[in-house]
């Protein structure tokens, strides 16, 4: 990691002078860089080519995608689709290790538990949010109030529509958004390369460049049983992206913390990254135990580890963003200035002066129960999981939806059930194995006599306990998970299940942990946060984008190349570069390729390009976006950042911040030329 420090070190010196020149910014659909396009580079944006890449961007699972023929069908990377490829995988059929082509539309394989979401319409409805909250409330009151009103708007919409619909918050309050989304659960796996093409690499290549992955995957989307008419998609440019192109990302990056205050900052560099850091280097000492006892052992711990190392690289490069002495005095002097600007003008002084002590004020409320509120926890996943849910579902539906917690509104009943009712595949030893360690963690962080502790343990060990809840439940069938959620109260009441057992006595102690949260942390954070908001709305207008939430947004930039490691990165990488690479490794792993890439050096042409640098600003979540030209067309495919990009969570720093992408040309040699699959290719064209 010494390397990675001095990259961002001079990433971090940079800063000033890149802020200047920057591609920044994930731009929401409603507030595109239009000017910025016009002044740098002469493009003209239009709501006809706006509305374009809107409706052909879709969000599925954490990633993105996009619709790419008008059957349905839709691009994202491998390692998007690798939870879905080892679900509908067995001991006898690894989808992930050998790939999967079907040979026809008949041969697609339906998903278990996908999603695929693309946003139909949007609408502010700022005013009436805020506008919710009583005139002198105090901060948890004000809080419940707009939360009440935002699940209102939800339900109206989605009941006069039959569209999903969310309330977004943007400008961290500042602004709040109805969005109206189309949802498609009937997804199959179209295509997808061996493990060994599409991470070309490992964990030793991931965020660097220059790459040769073939990171991509073809899902379908299917309504009534027959392939989606999708009017709005991306034709394939087989050509692709060249340098200096100007090219855009429309995307959902997952979360920055660009606009968050420095006593926020500080709870992330002291408190929040150490103990990620820790979990996340116990987890991946975990699966790498329990893969080591067979292999079936290790093709089911093989999606979590690769997560959880991509994880782990992400988080190192975020926290060290954050402990260098230069982004932090670039927060400090950020701030610094806002809060100037605010003082200067009485009457911002007295709308705004005291948001900044509001989200100081809730992070010394958190500090207060950090181990209480970290250590409450049996894992993100999981059968403990799933029954706390269920559990949590039915005592919900008993409230009025205006006081529901979030998750359990009327609006969001169809994905939870969904989610909770997924026919994937559960696997016994796993799942006990999971759970002995989560409750060990949980032991480790607590101690014995805590509360939680004490109910979640039984006066078991964690061994123990996990074998005999494991053992004991079915809640692994679906059919049982179904009878309890339709069941409602009474059949939740009623169940011996040794999980639900368990998740009935942790709820309230839960429940009154979420109520604590809402009044000395959510409320007073969530007030100054809109405060803060309306201040820069104030003082900057919307020049500049809001943190990234999730949803969809628009970046651009241009293939450009960078120094790095004392000389300059190429723009794009070729099929040359993969052999060679390979050739340089001796071909062992994971600098291996699959025997079908292997043999398919002697029939294509090697100097294909394969990957793409450009200074388009993405983050985790845009993986699987697809990237465009001018005209609109599919010119690569999004799947990494590299090394200098992962301060990007709080900075930007447009001189070596890079996405780096799968080439269209190689995504055309592929389907053709390696995997025979010339009829989705055909597909994928301009009509």
């Amino acid at each position: 990691m010494r390397q990675l420090t001095r990259i961002l070190t001079t990433a971090a010196l940079l800063l000033v002078a890149a802020n200047a020149i920057a591609d920044e910014g994930m731009w929401t659909f409603d507030n595109p860089p239009a000017d910025q396009l016009q002044k740098q580079y002469g493009f003209a944006v239009t709501p006809a080519w706006l509305d374009h890449l809107r409706l052909s961007a879709v969000r599925l699972g954490g990633g993105s995608g996009s619709f790419v023929s008008p059957d349905g069908l839709v691009l994202t990377n491998a390692h998007v689709a690798r939870g879905q490829q080892q679900k509908l995988s067995s001991p006898d059929r690894d989808l992930v290790t050998d790939g999967y082509v079907a040979a026809s539309r008949a041969d697609e394989l339906q998903c278990p538990d996908l999603e695929v979401v693309g946003l139909a319409s949007y609408e502010n409805v700022t005013a009436r949010v805020i506008a919710a909250a009583p005139k002198g409330a105090d901060e948890a009151a004000a809080l419940a109030a707009r939360r009440a009103e935002m699940a209102a708007i939800t339900k109206e919409s989605q009941d006069k529509t039959g569209l999903q619909s969310d309330v977004v918050t943007l400008y961290h309050g500042g602004e709040y958004w109805l969005y109206r989304y189309r949802a498609y659960t009937d997804v199959r796996l179209v295509f997808a390369p061996e493990e060994t093409d599409a991470y070309f690499g490992g964990d030793d290549d991931n965020f660097t460049f220059p790459r040769h992955d073939l990171d991509m995957a073809l899902f379908r989307v299917y309504e009534n049983g027959q392939p989606l008419k999708s009017p709005d998609w991306l034709p394939l440019n087989v050509s692709g992206a060249r340098e200096g192109d100007l090219v855009f990302v429309p995307g959902h990056p997952g979360s920055t913390n660009r606009l968050m205050t420095v006593a926020q900052l500080k709870m992330q560099r002291d408190h929040t990254y150490p103990q990620r850091e820790k979990s996340t280097k116990e987890s991946i000492a975990s699966l790498h135990e329990y893969g080591a006892r067979g292999p079936e052992q290790e093709r089911q711990a093989s999606a979590g580890l690769s997560g959880l190392e991509n994880g782990r690289k992400v988080g190192h490069g975020e926290y060290l963003g954050l402990l260098d002495p230069n982004v932090w005095a670039a927060k400090e002097k950020e701030e610094a200035d806002f809060r100037a600007r605010v003082a200067a003008d009485p009457k911002l002084q007295a709308r705004f002066g005291q948001a900044w002590s509001l989200i100081e004020k809730a992070q010394e409320a958190r500090l207060s129960r950090l181990e209480q509120l970290n250590g409450r926890s049996l894992g993100r996943g999981g059968l403990a999981r799933t029954a706390l849910s269920l559990v949590r579902a039915a005592a919900e539906s008993q409230k009025p939806d205006a006081e529901r917690l979030e998750g359990y509104h009327d609006s969001q009943l169809r994905r939870l059930r969904f989610r909770l009712l997924s026919p994937a595949p559960i696997y016994p030893e796993f799942e006990q194995f999971q759970l002995e360690r989560s409750l060990k963690r949980m032991l480790d962080r607590l101690g014995p006599d805590d509360a939680f502790a004490k109910i979640a343990l039984a006066g078991q060990t964690p061994a123990d306990r996990a074998t005999t809840l494991v053992n004991n439940s079915k809640l692994a069938d679906p059919a049982v998970r179904q009878a309890l959620l339709d069941g409602g109260p009474a059949a939740i009441a009623a169940s011996d299940d040794p999980f639900i057992v368990m998740a009935r006595a942790l709820d309230p102690l839960l429940a009154d942990q979420d109520k604590w949260e809402k009044e000395n942390i959510d409320g007073p954070e969530t007030a100054g946060e809109q405060l803060l908001g309306a201040a820069r709305f104030a003082v900057y207008g919307k020049a500049m984008a809001p943190d990234a939430t999730g949803t969809l947004r628009l970046s651009y930039g241009e293939v450009k190349s960078y120094a790095y490691n004392g000389t300059v990165a190429a723009p794009l990488t070729t099929f040359h570069g993969l052999f060679d690479r390979t050739l340089s490794f001796g071909g062992r792993a994971p600098f291996r390729c699959s025997p079908r890439m292997l043999a398919a050096q002697k029939t294509i042409d090697l100097a294909t390009p394969l990957n793409f640098a450009s200074t388009c600003d993405i983050i985790g979540g845009n993986s699987g976006s697809p990237v465009v030209d001018r005209e609109g067309r599919l010119v690569g495919l999004v799947f990494d950042g590299n090394i200098e990009s992962l301060v990007g969570r709080f900075v930007f720093d447009g001189t070596a911040n890079r996405a780096v992408s799968v080439h269209a040309a190689a995504i055309a040699v592929a389907l053709r030329d390696i995997y025979g699959a010339g009829y989705l290719l055909k597909e994928m064209q301009p009509r």
